[in-house]
């Protein structure tokens, strides 16, 4: 399965669940971290909890296993590290804070 391919599926799975804002950024020529970069926004905790567990387990229907998770412990920022996607769940406010968007303006949105 393609990088392109896995986040795809992780936006499927994050607008199945009613996730916001889903932007998919190709940095293959920007970094060396990833090749994709999905972010996504979550009303709260709960929610951004339930938006990495639909993600996590459409990838693993497919048989593709997160490498690696983090999150802020008071819950605004969950990451799941999927070596070829990197997808990044946020609450409102953490997202406009870390403003991936903005860091990594010179890369391609996937629509």
């Amino acid at each position: 399965m393609t990088g392109l391919e896995v986040a795809l599926l992780c936006r499927k799975a994050i607008e199945e669940k009613k996730g916001e804002n889903i932007v998919i950024l190709d940095v293959r020529r920007l970094s060396s971290v990833a090749d994709y970069f999905v972010i996504a926004s979550g009303n709260n905790t709960p929610h951004l909890r339930a938006l990495q567990e639909a993600v996590r387990g459409r990838l693993k229907e497919q048989g593709v296993l997160v490498y690696r998770d983090a999150g802020a412990p008071d819950g605004i920022w969950f990451c799941l590290d999927f070596v070829d996607v990197v997808v990044h769940l946020f609450h409102d406010d953490a997202r406009r804070y870390y403003d991936l968007e903005s860091l990594w303006s010179k890369a391609n949105r996937i629509s």
